[in-house]
This record gives C-alpha cells, structure tokens and sequence, in this order.
C-alpha cells in the first residue's frame, strides 16, 4: 500500500454504452482527417492555441510520474532560418550519405528531399526534448525512467491537440538532432527528440495519396 497522499478519483466520467460509441466514432472521424503536411501557409495562429496544447501534452503518462521532456517553442524568423539552415545540412548527408537504397526507396512515394521551407514557412516550430534526468532543488540529480516511451506518449497528445484545434502539423527528424541543443540553449543532458512543424497548410497543399492499414493488420484480439 502506498504511503504517498492520494485523492478521489473525482474527474473520471464514466458513459452509457451508446454514448461510448458515439463518442469514439466521433473521434476516430476527426482523427482519421489528420495528415501529416508538407506546405505551409505563413498565417500566424495565436499563441494561446499553442500553449493549451502544450498543457494537453503535459496531461500525458510518465514513468513514474517524473515528466522528463521540455517543449522549445520557435516563432522568431531569425531562429527558425538557423534551425532550417542546420536540419538542410543533416539531410543533404543523409539523402547523398547516409541513407540506404532501400531507405530511400521507402521514402520515395512522399516526395520527400533535403530541402525545408517549411521549417521557416510555418509559424512555429515545436522542438521536442527528452530528459534523462532531472534535478531536483538542491542540485542533484534524479534518474528519468522510460523517457523515451514517456515522451513519445506527451508528443502524441501534443500532435492530437493541435489537430483537434484545426492545426497541421509535420514531424521532422533530421538526424542528428544536436544542433538544436546549440541553437535553442538548451543543455547537453537534454536529447532532441523530434521537430514538430506547426500551423496552417498552405492553400495549395497536397499530400501523398497513401491507405492507411487495416484494423485487421494492426491488431489481433485473443479471447481466451
């Protein structure tokens, strides 16, 4: 039995079967609308939207309750120009070095290359963090657990919120991520996890006309 203060479990609401159903449904339609985008419109979307997404993603679960991620909000062109500059410079080596033939066979339906305009285009840029460790008020430090599933789940949340808003969003993962450390102050025990792009589409926006698999090939249920 845990020693540590609880309280009632007060927020849960629980709903009748045909409102479960109507309720999943209706999140499964809006969700199923989300496509990652690659062209965007320089609109700005208000920072309060972005802040109360950020809340939502900060609601996620955690290894044992210790939060270890930070959200880097980019919107100033000056940053975002450094950022590109740097995520162009990893891609042109992954895309002529790095990569696999098969990799870029996998790649190839997305029409994806080494440049990123819309790492300036969009409002904001979201750089993801991980934090190994933490510290607590002393100075000393305190060891993360499951970091990376942890932050993962938060990123989830996060892309879920902003889509609900009525946001796009792209996740980019140049690799390696480290000039973001540099160029965002953020320290070296922090790990860059994923660049999340963020705002409106542009006008002309198209995206790769791709199926996504079935619920028969995504899951199997066992019943004994």
């Amino acid at each position: 039995m845990s020693t540590y203060p609880t309280i009632p479990l007060s927020e849960y609401r629980e709903y009748p079967i045909e409102e479960m159903r109507r309720r999943v449904n209706e999140f499964y339609v809006d969700i199923n609308r989300r496509r990652t985008v690659r062209e965007f419109s320089d609109r700005p979307v208000p920072r309060d939207i972005i802040e109360t997404a950020l809340k939502a993603a900060s609601t996620a679960p955690s290894g044992a309750n210790l939060q270890p991620w930070h959200f880097a909000v980019v919107s100033g062109p000056e940053t975002k120009k450094k950022i590109r500059v740097a995520a162009e410079a990893e891609e042109r080596e992954f895309y002529t070095h790095r990569a696999s033939e098969e990799w870029l066979a996998a790649l190839a339906p997305l029409g994806t290359n080494d440049q990123k305009p819309f790492l300036e285009n969009a409002p904001y840029l979201i750089a993801v963090f991980l934090q190994k460790f933490g510290e607590l008020p002393d100075g000393r430090k305190v060891k993360h657990y499951y970091p990376a599933e942890s932050t993962g789940l938060a990123t989830g949340i996060l892309i879920t919120a902003l889509h609900r808003a009525g946001l796009a969003t792209l996740t980019h993962t140049p690799s390696p991520m480290k000039f973001l450390n540099e160029i965002l102050g953020r320290p070296k025990s922090e790990r860059p996890f994923l660049l999340l792009v963020v705002g409106y589409p542009a006008d002309d926006a198209r995206v790769p006309d791709i199926k996504r698999k079935s619920l028969e090939e995504i899951a199997s249920f066992i019943d004994t």
